[in-house]
């Protein structure tokens, strides 16, 4: 709106438009602005010449209550129990309960694909036969999930084709199976050329910078191009899984590459992530107020670099770890 953008922006968004199945795509600096950005354009009003008006004061959002911070701070400030709903994690029933009460002109649904804390995958297909029944929009934040899933002879294959078919919009972060940094939102070609001035967030802070842009496209080219790379990660990761399992080591219940070991007391928490320090680990430790008081865990994804003796390695800390924390 303001410099126009570089060649490699453009092509980004439209290599993204084409993966998620949208009309168009718009790039942001991270992941974090793409939602916030979302849900302020879903939600401002503006005025233009001519006689243009955008009045989008009136909308309904209802989130998964577990979504990630950033659609909560893009939330900030309107009307709980009025313009903002929150249905319990992963329960459609509870997201009909709402949509059926609510029964708005204009309803926004939003879900997130793999969650970031538990690495469950949400309830993708029945969150949007919920949404088609009240027509309600839909957006998928799938900031995990992107050039991970979808594939039939992967987990999570007939969810990732809904988000693709079906969903309104998609969010993708750059982050996670690229490995560089920004976000983007993907949708209808005239809400996102709406997007670019509404959304305060693309408008009025830098963008990706072009050579980000250009190598982030061609790592999706390249995981595409050889579907061998994700496929060969996501067995590594179901493999430690077994593992972790076969030394009765806990996991919340899901099939994805996040494997979250609730550890509960916070404080534990935190000393084990002391410890692993300690003896040459560096691992994400989940405590208060990334997640509830004293519901802290380690969140682990494997690298595709770790070999088996790191692993083994890393299996046998945890367990010594758990029996010093009486876990």
């Amino acid at each position: 709106m303001t410099q126009g953008i570089c060649r490699p922006h453009q092509v980004l968004e439209d290599t993204i438009a084409r993966h998620t199945g949208k009309e168009r795509a718009i790039s942001f600096a991270t992941g974090l602005l793409a939602n916030i950005g979302f849900v302020h354009a879903m939600s401002s009003s503006a005025h233009f010449d001519a006689g243009i008006e955008v009045r989008n004061h009136d909308t309904v959002f209802v989130v998964d209550r577990d979504v990630h911070w950033s659609i909560w701070k893009g939330l900030e400030g309107r009307d709980y129990g009025r313009n903002v709903h929150a249905f319990r994690h992963n329960d459609v029933s509870d997201l009909t309960r709402i949509l059926e009460r609510v029964r708005a002109r204009k309803t926004v649904v939003i879900a997130e694909s793999i969650y970031s804390a538990d690495g469950t995958m949400g309830p993708i297909v029945d969150i949007l036969d919920a949404c088609e029944r009240y027509s309600a929009i839909s957006m998928i934040d799938d900031a995990n999930g992107f050039m991970v899933y979808g594939p039939e002879n992967r987990p999570y294959a007939r969810e990732a084709a809904a988000i693709r078919d079906r969903a309104d919009f998609v969010m993708v972060s750059l982050s996670k199976a690229i490995g560089l940094e920004g976000g983007a939102i993907a949708g209808p070609a005239s809400a996102i050329d709406a997007f670019e001035l509404l959304s305060g967030t693309s408008m009025f802070t830098a963008a990706i910078q072009p050579p980000t842009a250009y190598t982030a496209k061609r790592t999706i080219d390249v995981l595409a191009d050889d579907p061998a790379i994700v496929d060969h990660y996501l067995a590594h990761a179901a493999r430690f899984r077994r593992q972790m399992h076969e030394s009765d080591t806990p996991t919340t219940p899901t099939d994805s590459y996040m494997l979250s070991v609730p550890i509960g007391n916070d404080a534990a928490a935190l000393h084990m992530r002391e410890w692993f320090v300690e003896d040459g680990y560096l691992v994400p430790v989940f405590s208060y107020p990334a997640v509830p008081r004293n519901r802290a865990l380690l969140r682990l994804f494997p690298h595709a670099g770790h070999t088996e003796e790191q692993m083994d390695g890393f299996l046998r800390t945890l367990l010594a770890y758990r029996r010093r924390l009486g876990l």
